[in-house]
């Protein structure tokens, strides 16, 4: 039975209720040219996804993004930092803490009116500290049009990458979107995603019928994967990295490029194998040419402290989700990857 408790904004609402001022209009525009140098091969910088597991508390999360703009300063030449800020939080089983989209205070009953209206204000503050646009996760595609003039990345997860919907939603965005290997594993169904987005769809859509023209700029990421005995398998190493580049050679798609999920199954969940997982990625990458042409970079989850803690937890800036490296380890680990991008 379904209990329908009130009407939510539409996009058009929220963006006039909370607008973007002129200068991260500005800022959006000439980081979104940046990324697509990245992915179309104009610009060889590294590209790194990094932030929190879940976007939690706004307070943290923009200290977290106005410390990482300093770090970007000092290796923009080599690297090109989007700040992960994920408010929809995808729950193997469904239960527990979905993202500030539901929980705008994690302490507090569900609330998605209000949610919807936290991610916003998050998403100007943060790129008003930072002068960085975002990234986030596609979990709702519905969602999308409330955040299409703000964030410059979306991801489309494990568990939404052969959902329909998803694909025909990311035809139609002009930034890039990452889709990731389902948590089978099963690349074909990651190309086939990709196949999708890139192609022109007509479809349903908020209530219209909805043309798109394909996204050239919808890629792969790898994030490793879970076997029927529940055992994680890693994507990363140089054979499954040839073998990506192999399927991509045989698909024909534009624009070739991967971007490598250094947690979830590739670490192991283990948050501090994060770090010897990138170099030997960049290792990969250097060793190989043809590598280094699709590989574009790397998705890091990191916060201001390091690991987790349960909802009710009370140190600033850790993780209530998964677990992440803390500030100081990232720092170290940008300027480590500055010096071998």
């Amino acid at each position: 039975m379904f209990k329908f408790i009130r009407e939510i904004l539409s996009p058009e609402q929220l963006k006039e209720q909370v607008p973007l001022p002129e200068n991260v209009l500005k800022i959006k525009r000439e980081r979104d040219r940046e990324l697509m140098d990245i992915f179309t091969g104009r610009s060889g910088k590294l590209l790194l996804v990094i932030g929190p597991c879940s976007a939690d508390n706004e307070d943290a999360v923009c200290e977290y993004v106005t410390r990482l703009a300093a770090v970007q300063e000092k290796v923009r030449d080599k690297i090109f930092i989007v700040p992960r800020i994920y408010t929809n939080k995808p729950r193997t089983s469904g239960i527990g803490y979905k993202g500030m989209l539901h929980q705008p205070d994690p302490g507090n009953e569900p609330d998605i009116y209000a949610g919807i209206i936290a991610i916003r204000r998050l998403q100007v503050r943060a790129v008003g500290l930072s002068g960085m646009t975002a990234a986030d996760e596609m979990l709702y595609p519905e969602n999308f049009s409330y955040f299409d003039d703000i964030l410059s990345y979306h991801a489309v997860g494990a568990r939404s990458v052969e959902n329909q919907l998803h694909r025909l939603v990311s035809s139609g965005a002009e930034v890039p979107i990452g889709m990731k290997n389902p948590t089978s594993g099963d690349l074909t169904v990651m190309f086939n995603s990709i196949i999708a987005a890139q192609s022109p769809h007509n479809f349903l859509y908020r209530g219209h019928e909805t043309a798109t023209t394909g996204n050239p700029l919808s890629h792969a990421v790898l994030r490793g994967s879970v076997n029927k005995q529940g055992q994680h398998i890693q994507n990363y190493h140089y054979e499954d990295l040839v073998k990506t580049l192999e399927m991509y050679r045989a698909s024909g798609l534009a624009n070739p490029a991967v971007i490598v999920d250094i947690n979830h199954s590739n670490s192991s969940k283990q948050h501090l194998e994060q770090p010897r997982i990138a170099r030997e990625i960049l290792h990969s990458r250097n060793y190989n040419s043809d590598l280094k042409s699709i590989i574009k970079g790397l998705m890091i989850e990191s916060y201001l402290e390091e690991g987790n803690q349960d909802v009710s937890g009370t140190v600033f800036g850790r993780s209530i989700t998964d677990a992440c490296l803390g500030f100081a380890d990232s720092e170290r680990l940008i300027y480590e990857l500055a010096e071998k991008a």
